[in-house]
């Protein structure tokens, strides 16, 4: 007798001895077997026809015997549709470890330290929505008291951006140390998206420089969320406006470079749509409902201010972030 007619022997004794005597530890006797059958693949036809025999044998009533027929038809259709199932969840799986592989190598790949600069106070929180992200920040020192700061946002989703916010990091490391006019950054990213990222693909970026020696914040704009200025002495805020197109739908745009010069107590205020798209449940947020969040949070050093403001917009949006979030503050200190 081989292992299989061992199993269906064994089978077989179960059933008629829990017919002859029903009890709790016959139904434990099914489950015990029921797991050794996946372990050595005995199919549930295969089960159904020997318990159909059984019923046979105990003389039980044709029409009895016949609706086993259906149950195996439906056991059938059932045993392929589990293995499919079965092999979706093993590739989904498979999946999901590769994309996490892939969104620690982003991380990796775009981490970007928080420079010490002296008469700043900088603060960064940048958050995806997902496994990976679709926002990019950068900063750039140049040796010469200039720090550049860099905010994108591809306007897509998952792995495509992802791979995309990849090749616009490595295009800044490629422009020289000497050329960071606000400008020039994005006139030569531009080209580099035009010619390298499909052309449904786009990406939004701000580019600013602040000149420590003439204390003097440059920026350009490729249709990027305006970000804030914050003039301390007039206690005012001021949308960061500049015109420019996305980077990728025309090689022969021009950028313009525009300037605002810090004081005390002055701060820039960077972020991408996911600031101000926070979802709730009167619609997206009003760029004048973040700037009352600054305000909340105005005594904080910046790293505190945008980790409050985060954790505030996170919770309006009941923990659930509907696109990647990405918030740089800079306070030029006192």
């Amino acid at each position: 007798m081989d292992f299989k007619e061992s199993m269906q022997a064994m089978y077989a004794e179960m059933v008629k001895r829990y017919m002859e005597q029903p009890s709790e530890n016959g139904l434990y006797d099914g489950q015990k077997f029921s797991r050794q059958s996946i372990e050595h693949q005995i199919s549930p036809e295969e089960i159904i026809s020997i318990h159909k025999q059984i019923l046979q044998e105990s003389g039980v009533s044709g029409h009895v015997i016949n609706s086993f027929d259906i149950l195996l038809e439906v056991m059938m259709g059932y045993g392929l549709a589990y293995q499919e199932h079965q092999s979706l969840r093993s590739k989904q799986k498979e999946l999901r470890s590769e994309l996490e592989v892939a969104a620690n190598m982003q991380q990796s790949l775009l981490q970007s330290h928080i420079p010490n600069v002296k008469g700043l106070d900088l603060g960064v929180i940048s958050v995806p929505a997902k496994q990976m992200s679709g926002d990019y920040y950068h900063f750039i020192e140049d040796g010469n008291g200039a720090l550049g700061i860099a905010v994108a946002d591809i306007i897509g989703k998952g792995i495509p951006a992802a791979l995309c916010m990849s090749m616009i990091k490595y295009a800044m490391d490629s422009i020289p140390d000497d050329r960071h006019s606000p400008a020039y950054i994005l006139q030569s990213l531009n080209r580099v998206v035009e010619q390298n990222v499909d052309s449904h693909m786009f990406i939004s970026m701000i580019y600013g420089l602040y000149n420590q020696k003439m204390e003097t914040f440059l920026y350009a704009s490729a249709g990027h969320e305006p970000g804030f200025y914050y003039h301390a002495e007039e206690d005012e805020f001021h949308d960061l406006t500049a015109k420019g197109l996305l980077l990728g739908v025309n090689k022969r745009v021009r950028y313009e470079t525009y300037s605002k010069k810090l004081e005390a107590g002055d701060m820039i205020i960077l972020f991408s749509d996911g600031v101000t798209e926070c979802r709730t449940d009167d619609g997206f947020l009003e760029r004048e409902d973040v700037i009352h969040y600054i305000r909340k949070y105005f005594h904080l050093p910046a790293q505190e201010l945008v980790n409050h403001i985060y954790k505030d917009l996170e919770k309006l949006q009941d923990f659930e972030l509907r696109d990647d979030f990405t918030l740089i503050v800079m306070k030029k200190e006192e």
